[in-house]
């Protein structure tokens, strides 16, 4: 085979081409690696842990991504050697055969596969009278799309919770004034009476008692999320319910740096890709056949799941509220709500983050098989679809990114904090390390003492067997 050629295999390909190639792709991998290890080494630095568990989340998926690739290019000579009769390939697809692409066409694509290659897999299933599983082509555009997925899902969910966070840290003066307000030695010895109806908590949330007021409730809940999601009395009222339930021997507790603190530890699970989330994939991939719109369809799953936990997350606040003005009137002290878990989906507040985990990763889904779509085939490409479905997709898309940012999850950060139990970021990290240091000393001593019990009673046994053995000697006529 003559040097210069498309089909060449290293053997006549130059030397300075591979080492170049090869200096690139290793320049580039290292400098992946060396910006995130100094990342972490920044982010353990600055004692922000919960960050730094995330970082090495999104490290655990691209050891995934890594070994997902290693086995589609070691396996696909045998995966293109898969031979099926013609008739099993011709159902299902995503466009149809007469949509199909000349060879014209093709041949001005932008390959990476060799063509010898997949010319050779063809040969050997026609042989056959059969055709392969899967072409070299379209695994290699697998492998692209995989790769964009888990690079769209960690880009976007790093942005979510940025802007997200962005929101919360707006919240610092509601904290700071409300601090200020109960450390003033006359606001705290002030005796005082409060109206409950005449509270501005009560007064934004409580919609009346009855049937209708709860349909008005949920109405309310719903378009509460689209405007002013949190008012400084929400805030106020969740803040000090949270602190009389589980910190009530320190009333100067810092509620916004815990809920700081709380995000930065649920966002190492939003940043992951959990195995529910992959069978989704491979769910959504069988259900793109031509015809169906699956994809615009699709589209509106994540959209409807953020509208009910945002319009869940508001009517927690609003029961909250309903609670207190039910059974009080006038209360004497600072009006205070009651975190439960009984406010929350099966009583269970995690499954928040779990629907905002699939909304997000669903999200990502959308948008980067767009673009995959886009670079790969082109946007009048068949699998692309029509107009009338694209821009939908594309809008619903932005829309949920926005609202998720800056409504859903600053609300999630703050209405999950009223459920019964607190989250271990109530302490900072030497304290962590300290509790489990004494709990663990703790069950160490009770398994000593137990053993030392068990000892002392077997050897007390023991010495009563032995004494009662000689009396009965001694007593023994002889």
């Amino acid at each position: 085979m003559s040097g210069g050629g498309e089909g060449d295999t290293l053997e006549f390909t130059p030397t300075w081409v591979v080492a170049a190639v090869c200096t690139v792709i290793v320049a580039i991998s290292l400098a992946a690696e060396r910006l995130i290890h100094y990342t972490g080494k920044y982010l353990k630095k600055k004692n922000q842990k919960p960050l730094y568990e995330a970082l090495q989340k999104v490290k655990e998926e691209l050891m995934l991504l890594g070994f997902i690739s290693l086995l589609l290019t070691v396996l696909q000579s045998s995966i293109v050697k898969i031979c099926v009769p013609k008739d099993v390939v011709m159902h299902l697809l995503p466009c149809s055969l007469s949509e199909a692409p000349s060879h014209e066409s093709q041949h001005h694509r932008r390959l990476l596969v060799e063509e010898e290659a997949a010319a050779a897999a063809a040969g050997y299933c026609t042989a056959k009278h059969k055709v392969p599983l899967l072409s070299l082509e379209a695994l290699h555009h697998l492998h692209i799309f995989i790769f964009v997925l888990a690079i769209v899902h960690v880009t976007f969910s790093l942005l979510t919770v940025v802007f997200g966070g962005a929101k919360i840290r707006q919240w610092k003066h509601w904290e700071d004034s409300i601090a200020k307000v109960n450390y003033e030695t006359a606001h705290v010895l002030k005796p005082r009476v409060t109206h409950v109806q005449q509270h501005d908590f009560i007064r934004d949330r409580f919609v009346g008692m009855g049937k209708r007021s709860a349909i008005f409730g949920w109405m309310h809940s719903f378009f509460k999320q689209f405007y002013g999601s949190v008012s400084k009395s929400d805030y106020a009222a969740l803040r000090l319910g949270f602190i009389m339930t589980h910190c009530k021997q320190n009333p100067k507790f810092n509620f916004h740096k815990y809920m700081i603190r709380a995000l930065e530890d649920d966002f190492k699970t939003v940043v992951g890709i959990s195995w529910y989330l992959w069978v989704f994939v491979v769910i959504f991939l069988f259900l793109n056949v031509n015809g169906w719109h699956t994809y615009f369809w699709i589209a509106f799953i994540p959209f409807v799941l953020l509208i009910a936990v945002g319009t869940k997350l508001e009517h927690v606040i609003i029961q909250l509220a309903h609670e207190v003005a039910e059974k009080h009137v006038a209360i004497e002290g600072e009006l205070v709500v009651q975190p439960s878990d009984d406010h929350f989906w099966f009583k269970r507040p995690q499954i928040v983050l779990i629907l905002i985990h699939f909304i997000l990763f669903q999200n990502a889904f959308e948008i980067a098989f767009f673009f995959w779509i886009l670079v790969q085939y082109g946007f009048n490409s068949c699998i692309m679809g029509q107009v009338g479905f694209i821009v939908p997709r594309l809008v619903i898309g932005v829309i949920i990114q926005m609202l998720c940012s800056y409504s859903t999850l600053p609300l999630y950060a703050l209405v999950t904090q009223m459920g019964t139990h607190f989250k271990k970021s109530i302490f900072d990290e030497h304290i962590q390390v300290g509790l489990l240091g004494w709990a663990s000393k703790a069950k160490m001593k009770r398994g000593l003492k137990a053993a030392t019990d068990a000892g002392t009673s077997i050897e007390g046994s023991t010495v009563r067997l032995q004494m009662s053995g000689i009396n009965q000697k001694e007593t023994t006529p002889t």
